[in-house]
C-alpha cells in the first residue's frame, strides 16, 4: 500500500467533493458565496454600467452626478431599508406608499391649516406610520393573516385617508420646512450633498447593525428561513413580525418626511406606485423573496441602480423616461430567475 502525503486526497478519492461535505468549513464557504452571489451580480453590474455611463457621456463621472442618484432617491432608500427586514421575515409590504402620501398630507394639513410648528409634526407622523405598520403586524401575527392581504387593505387605508383630509393638494410655504429642504452640505470641491441623503445612508448604517449585530436581526433571518424552527428554538416571533412591520411604518413615514421635503406639499397621489420600486430595490439588492437572506447593504446597491437606469436614460435624451421602467422590469425578472436557480439548488437556507 502506498502512503499518501499530508494533505493529499487518497488515490481515487474526489478531493474537492470531500472537502465540501455539510459540516466542513468548504461547504460553509460555498454556501456563503452562493447566498452572496445576487450582491456581487448587484454590485458588478452597478460598476459597469457607471463605467459605460462614463464612456458613453460626457460629464457622467463626477462626484455630483453619483451623489445625486442618492439624493433623488433618499426617501426610497429609507423605505426599502425597512421592507428589507419585512422580506427578510418572509413576509411583504404592499401600504409604504400610501402611507408616505398620508405622512405629506397629515405634514402639510398640520402644518398650513392648523399652524403646527413641524418639530411637533415630525414625531407624530412617526409615531402615526410605527403604529400603522404595527397593527397591520399583530394581525398578521394574531390571526395569521396573509401579509399580502393585510398590507393591500393598509395600502387602500392609508390612500383613502388622504383624500379624507383633501383631494386636493396642500403647498407647504413653512420656512422651517423650506430651509431644511435647501440645506447642502459640501462634500468635495463643488459637489455637496442634501439632509435627506446623509438622513438615508444614516438608516443604512443602523439597518445593517440591526440586522447582523442584534438578537432582533438573527431572529428576522430565523424566522425568513423557517417559522416553525424559530418557534422550536424558543425565539420571540411573535415579537419579531410585529416588530418588523412597526419598522416598516416607521421608515415609510421617515421616507414621507423625506418626500415632503423633497416636494414640500401633501397630495393624495404622491409615492403612487412607490412599493413595487421598494420591493425591486430590494430584489435587485439580492435579497430573496422566500425569506432568511439577504443583505441591508444590498438594498442601498438596489436603489442606486434604480437611479443609475433612470440617469443614463436622462444622459441619453432620446428615449422615454418609460424606458426606466422597462429596463428595471427586466433587470427584476434576471434576478428572480437567478433567486429560483439559488433556491432550487438548496444554496441559501
Amino acid at each position: 500500500m502506498s502512503a499518501v502525503a499530508p494533505g493529499q486526497a487518497p488515490a481515487g478519492a474526489a478531493g474537492p467533493v470531500a472537502a465540501a461535505q455539510p459540516g466542513t468549513p468548504a461547504f460553509a464557504g460555498a454556501r456563503l458565496q452562493r447566498r452572496s452571489l445576487p450582491l456581487q451580480v448587484t454590485v458588478s453590474l452597478f460598476v459597469l454600467m457607471a463605467t459605460l455611463g462614463s464612456l458613453a457621456y460626457p460629464g457622467f463621472f463626477s462626484l455630483q452626478v453619483f451623489l445625486n442618484l442618492l439624493i433623488d432617491n433618499a426617501f426610497l432608500c429609507v423605505v426599502a431599508v425597512g421592507m428589507t427586514f419585512v422580506i427578510l421575515s418572509g413576509g411583504i409590504d404592499l401600504s409604504v406608499g400610501s402611507v408616505i402620501a398620508l405622512t405629506t398630507m397629515v405634514s402639510a394639513w398640520l402644518v398650513e391649516q392648523h399652524g403646527w410648528h413641524p418639530l411637533a409634526v415630525i414625531p407624530l407622523v412617526l409615531l402615526m406610520g410605527t403604529a400603522f405598520g404595527g397593527v397591520m403586524g399583530l394581525l398578521i401575527e394574531r390571526y395569521r393573516l396573509q401579509p399580502f392581504i393585510v398590507t393591500l387593505a393598509g395600502m387602500f387605508l392609508a390612500r383613502g385617508l388622504c383624500y379624507v383630509i383633501s383631494i386636493d393638494s396642500i403647498s407647504i410655504g413653512n420656512e422651517f420646512f423650506s430651509e431644511l429642504s435647501f440645506i447642502r452640505i459640501p462634500v468635495w470641491g463643488d459637489a455637496t450633498i442634501t439632509l435627506s441623503a446623509l438622513i438615508a445612508l444614516a438608516v443604512v448604517a443602523a439597518g445593517v447593525y440591526l440586522a447582523h449585530y442584534t438578537s432582533f436581526g438573527r431572529t428576522v433571518y430565523a424566522v425568513g428561513g423557517n417559522e416553525q424552527s424559530a418557534l422550536l428554538m424558543g425565539l420571540p416571533v411573535r415579537r419579531t413580525v410585529i416588530g418588523v412591520y412597526a419598522l416598516s411604518g416607521f421608515c415609510s413615514a421617515l421616507g414621507g418626511v423625506l418626500f415632503t421635503l423633497y416636494m414640500l406639499s401633501g397630495y393624495g397621489l404622491h409615492a403612487l406606485g412607490l412599493e413595487l420600486d421598494a420591493i425591486a430595490a430590494v430584489v435587485i439588492g439580492g435579497t430573496l423573496l422566500t425569506g432568511g437572506v439577504g443583505y441591508v447593504i444590498g438594498t442601498l446597491f438596489g436603489v442606486m441602480m434604480l437611479g443609475i437606469i433612470q440617469t443614463l436614460i436622462a444622459f441619453d435624451g432620446t428615449l422615454s423616461s418609460w424606458w426606466t421602467r422597462i429596463a428595471v422590469g427586466a433587470l427584476l425578472f434576471v434576478f428572480c430567475l437567478m433567486q429560483r436557480v439559488l433556491t432550487a439548488r438548496g444554496g441559501t437556507h
